[in-house]
């Protein structure tokens, strides 16, 4: 509990992530994430539709956090991040849900958007730990993530899985509405790598330990994905686990933001990849190989 009670008493200057708003959220201040002392959880259940290294055959037992330290525009879960949607919940409540879903057999624990529950979480873990949970825990962030806090999970967290939105500060700015983006995403990617390594996935197919990127393909090029790719190879491991995801599609705000009011294209989507391969990468999440063909919306659609 030691980790937990240094986390909250980080709350009462709070600086978790790059927002740093310096509010005491153990006096009911609010920052940016909108979050007090207590973390809003809005649901928690085993996940299928996550890397084939995450879900496995059992799923991924993830625990979606309500609000987050960003404030993407573009977001396709804005009833979590933007509107709060789910309950305040006690650090007893997130150990129960942890062991429920290691009950359940999933393969590891998700946590998703946890950045600016850090402490809720750790101390919600020192309880589920003493009580018997032993799965590997995934930390499911936007990618906002001071190396500072992050510390405080070495040797806890087992698979580090950021985002990395964006190359160019200005883009994150208007888009996400948050003050150097690439700066404190970029630090705390190589701060993840170096508590966990590459991505080691078990004979099973199961990742067991390292880092796993997401990097979300933007209409326009608005994401950066070369500088971004270069990154991963040149500053962090050439054998980064890279997820280019394809599933953009207009939610929230976007549709008043071209050229954020469209889907991505395929000739978008393969231009990443080309991108990523050309950087020097080469482990990419492909569960479907359609997906090197046609971005998620049009494979859906074609299903339809």
């Amino acid at each position: 509990m030691r980790r937990a009670a240094e986390g909250y008493e980080r709350l009462r200057d709070c600086a978790l992530c790059g927002n740093a708003c310096h509010v005491d959220r153990r006096a009911g201040r609010l920052g940016l994430c909108r979050t007090g002392e207590r973390a809003r959880v809005s649901s928690h259940f085993a996940h299928f539709g996550e890397e084939d290294c995450l879900r496995g055959w059992r799923g991924s037992g993830t625990i979606f956090f309500s609000y987050c330290n960003l404030r993407c525009q573009y977001c396709q879960n804005y009833e979590l991040s933007a509107l709060g949607q789910g309950e305040e919940v006690e650090p007893e409540d997130l150990a129960r849900m942890m062991l429920e879903l290691q009950a359940e057999g999933c393969h590891n624990i998700n946590l998703v958007s946890p950045t600016h529950v850090v402490p809720q979480i750790l101390a919600g873990l020192a309880i589920a730990a003493e009580a018997g949970l032993r799965l590997p825990l995934v930390y499911n962030t936007g990618g906002y993530d001071t190396v500072e806090t992050l510390r405080l999970l070495d040797g806890i967290v087992d698979i580090y899985m950021p985002d990395m939105k964006y190359s160019d500060p200005a883009i994150a700015r208007q888009y996400s509405k948050v003050a150097n983006y690439p700066e404190v995403n970029q630090a705390a990617v190589l701060e993840m790598h170096r508590q966990v390594g590459d991505l080691v996935i078990g004979p099973d197919g199961v990742a067991r330990r390292g880092l796993l990127v997401r990097h979300l393909v933007l209409p326009g090029g608005l994401a950066g994905t070369a500088e971004v790719m270069r990154f991963l190879a040149r500053n962090v491991s050439r054998d980064t686990y890279v997820n280019i995801m394809s599933q953009y599609r207009p939610a929230y705000k976007a549709h008043a933001l071209p050229p954020l009011n469209r889907p991505i294209t395929a000739e978008e989507y393969q231009a990443a990849l080309r991108t990523a391969q050309g950087a020097g990468l080469w482990r990419f999440d492909q569960r479907d190989e359609r997906r090197r063909e046609r971005p998620d919306w049009l494979v859906w659609l074609a299903e339809l």
